[in-house]
């Protein structure tokens, strides 16, 4: 169909607006895209989606298709994470929504059963998980009213067991564990902290939203079988496996499966209990595109376990080159042992200061030159362990064919800033204004107080970020005090920071 040439403008206006964004293909990118490098995907899920433009996911009697589409998507999940036909679940919008269901199901199933057995009560559920646990947990407890219990990890990202399983009792709905972390890539203790959990008729959920399509076909450092982490490891109530990153569906798709169709139910919602028709919905959305779901059934169709095999083996490669590089990196060191194609990259402290190479550093030299890592602030643990601030690199298919040259430009940015000193506050707040440093050093203080909307907004701006202004090209400062600053300031500004981006401009 020929399009008039207003929608013509109204398309070329998107096109403009599109050549801001970072680059969704061509390996430049190691966070957020997950591109298979294969172009075929990107025209196949782009006529999936279009086949079912017009269809509301809300109701699958009245569109059959969302039924079908969907089930085939939880049999194939459930074959490739080892699960059997006890093993039931849903699509949802996206990692984010399949933790914040398994929260709620967990949330759910355990209120039912403590007032079973000792009456109604207004004890909190608990909810245990490292760390390092993806923040989306963290988001669950605040939204469904559980106390957050998060256990430290070691240095390099590893969490115990033992220290996991001493936080379980009676007050626990759920642990969760990670395959992998997406901080450090480090894959959590499943078999043990699930074994110990069933013993004590505690749920257990598996953040496998990164890992969940790629780990299957990967292999430890020796070519080993990995430790169990999904369904074939005992008392694992449930696991979470984005489509949209390693299953290479557009956004947003992912899997929730639970072991158990009495547990799958308790994560719908159902009422009659108003004038209107009856109200089941098994996520947390109503009516829903059917795009995405679409898509990656397509995808799944067209690859079967044969073709993520062979991508994961495409990332396994280009995974293990990197971990070699930044190995050979003077002043670099890979955090911990790495699972699935993921790391994290912080200093090498055991060479000389003169030696060493900041990651934020590292990452904004990598930018100048057009590929963007992703910058990881530090983090202080309850227990005193102090995780470093690191770079993260996430290595998709694509990746292998751009090794040459992504591999010569991180070496040549570690180059640049070997033995420039990590940036700190006190390098920041130098840099702007006194009234502004005076207010950020009250703020790291504890001395700031409650932070209007406009005294947010003017003291980004003044940061010289917000406002309608770019991010700096050199992003490591904003880290260093994304660091520092105490949690409720930070987050309070980066609410603003966000908000304002989408506001509409005020009348001149």
């Amino acid at each position: 169909m020929t399009l008039t040439p207003e929608s013509d403008a109204v398309l070329a206006r998107l096109s403009s607006l599109r050549s801001l964004d970072a680059p969704t293909h061509g390996g430049r990118v190691l966070s957020y895209v997950y591109d298979s490098g294969l172009a075929e995907l990107d025209e196949l899920a782009a006529a999936a989606m279009r086949a079912v433009q017009p269809v509301n996911g809300l109701d699958p009697t009245t569109f059959p298709s969302v039924a079908a589409i969907e089930r085939d998507l939880v049999a194939f999940a459930r074959d490739v994470l080892g699960g059997d036909d006890e093993v039931v679940g849903n699509v949802t919008s996206g990692g984010t929504e399949s933790c914040l269901l398994a929260v709620k199901t967990a949330r759910d199933v355990w209120t039912a059963a403590r007032d079973a057995t000792e009456g109604s009560t207004s004890a909190r559920p608990r909810l245990v998980a490292p760390t390092t646990a993806h923040a989306a947990f963290q988001k669950a407890a605040h939204y469904f009213g559980l106390e957050l219990d998060l256990v430290p990890v070691a240095a390099d990202g590893v969490v115990p067991a033992a220290a996991m399983i001493e936080r379980l009792g009676p007050e626990v709905a759920l642990v969760v564990v990670s395959a992998p972390s997406y901080p450090f890539a480090a894959l959590d203790p499943v078999a043990e902290v699930a074994a110990a959990a069933s013993a004590l008729g505690i749920a257990c959920h598996v953040d496998a939203c990164i890992g969940g399509w790629v780990l299957p076909w990967w292999r430890s450092g020796g070519e080993e079988p990995l430790p169990p982490w999904d369904f074939r490891a005992d008392g694992v109530t449930s696991i979470s496996a984005d489509l949209h990153k390693f299953g290479y569906a557009p956004k947003g798709a992912s899997v929730l499966l639970h072991r158990g169709r009495d547990r799958h139910r308790a994560q719908y919602f159902a009422t009659k209990r108003w004038p209107g028709y009856p109200v089941v919905n098994p996520t947390m959305l109503g009516s829903k595109s059917a795009g995405a779901l679409a898509a990656a059934w397509a995808i799944t169709q067209r690859l079967g376990r044969d073709g993520f095999a062979d991508l994961a083996a495409s990332c396994r490669r280009a995974t293990d080159t990197l971990v070699r590089t930044v190995d050979g990196i003077r002043g670099l060191r890979v955090v911990g042992s790495p699972v699935g194609p993921l790391f994290a990259v912080a200093t090498d402290e055991s060479v000389p200061e003169s030696e060493r190479v900041d990651p934020h550093r590292w990452a904004d030299s990598a930018r100048t030159a057009g590929w963007l890592l992703q910058q990881q602030p530090g983090l202080a643990q309850e227990s005193g362990v102090r995780l470093p601030h690191t770079t993260h690199l996430t290595i998709t298919p694509v990746t292998e064919t751009v090794l040459p040259e992504l591999v010569s430009a991180l070496v040549a940015a570690a180059d640049d800033v070997r033995g420039a000193p990590p940036i700190t506050p006190e390098h920041v707040l130098g840099a702007v204004p006194t009234e502004v440093a005076a207010a950020l050093a009250g703020a790291l203080t504890g001395q700031a107080g409650t932070v209007s909307s406009a005294q947010a907004s003017a003291l980004l701006a003044q940061l010289g970020i917000g406002a309608g202004s770019a991010l700096p090209d050199e992003t490591a400062p904003l880290l260093a005090l994304i660091e520092s600053m105490p949690p409720p300031l930070t987050e309070r500004l980066l609410v603003e920071l966000l908000a304002s981006l989408v506001e509409p401009p005020r009348p001149s």
